[in-house]
């Protein structure tokens, strides 16, 4: 499911920012961007995460600000001055020279440097990190519900959709041999009309109980109602399902598939098109269900 969160919690020592985002995927997929010293972190992380999402691809990031507003890294003042002092003999040295800009000396190796952390320093980093990303879990997870209700609705009006379709059929099915045993007799009697031959009553009854097996299409109706209930008993439980309700759903189309095979009636060919379409449409809302 998509969704986002954002959080920023703070300490005397550290401010840490977080932000959660997630776009659709079957899988969970997780995509972490640490600095150095919340990298260390790194299973606490996604291990809070996997606690609460099984299905997205999340993207996580933090910012880490310590004391007031220091960076994680420093300017090494000794080790530019001494690039410095070099490139001032190099250019005494050298004609038509100009001055290196100081921009281009801060990529120099050794120039910008991490700074070092205590064991016990590092220790108190953690739970304003936990604090931060549990807060943006928090957002992150009334984002997906408000996104999961409206989905929810979607889910519910499709199942509305079939239902009212197998209704439906119910009413066409017992049609479907009626007419046929009428077009049957009618071709009899077109046939029989010049000539002497007869055909027996048990013949013709024999031919449309035959038919009639044929283009029985109770047990996937029944089947196909049993479906929709536990659709919606899954739908509205407590928590997600989206992968029953997907597997449900495949279900749910061989049912419908079987009886537009079965029925030979337009009538019933219209309301199956509805149902599939109705299926159609669940297949891409659970793509995105967790």
């Amino acid at each position: 499911m998509t969704g986002f969160g954002h959080s920023s919690q703070q300490s005397h020592e550290v401010q840490v920012s977080t932000e959660i985002k997630s776009v659709n995927n079957r899988y969970l997929k997780l995509s972490l961007r640490l600095p150095d010293t919340v990298a260390r972190f790194e299973a606490d992380i996604e291990k809070l995460i996997r606690a609460r999402v099984s299905r997205g691809t999340v993207q996580l990031s933090f910012r880490v600000r310590y004391g007031l507003g220091q960076s994680e890294y420093r300017i090494d003042t000794d080790v530019l001055r001494g690039y410095q002092q070099q490139l001032a003999v190099l250019n005494d040295n050298a004609a038509g020279s100009r001055p290196v800009p100081l921009s281009e000396l801060l990529g120099l190796p050794g120039v910008v440097a991490q700074l070092e952390f205590s064991d016990e320093e590092l220790g108190t980093i953690w739970p304003v990190v936990e604090s931060s990303l549990k807060d943006a879990l928090d957002h992150f997870d009334d984002f997906r519900r408000r996104e999961g209700e409206s989905m929810r609705k979607d889910l519910e009006r499709q199942c509305e959709v079939i239902e009212t379709e197998v209704s439906r059929v119910s009413e066409l099915a017992p049609v479907v041999v009626t007419e046929q045993r009428d077009r049957i007799l009618e071709r009899v009697r077109r046939l029989m009309a010049d000539t002497a031959a007869t055909i027996g009553e048990n013949d013709l009854i024999r031919e449309v109980a035959l038919f009639a097996d044929r283009c029985d299409v109770n047990e996937e109706m029944t089947r196909l109602r049993s479906h929709t209930e536990q659709f919606r008993r899954l739908l509205n439980g407590e928590t997600s399902q989206g992968r029953k309700l997907e597997f449900i759903g495949q279900e749910m189309f061989r049912e419908i598939n079987t009886i537009g095979s079965k029925a030979n009636n337009v009538s019933i060919a219209l309301s199956v098109v509805e149902m599939k379409a109705a299926i159609e449409r669940m297949r891409e809302v659970l793509q995105n269900v967790e």
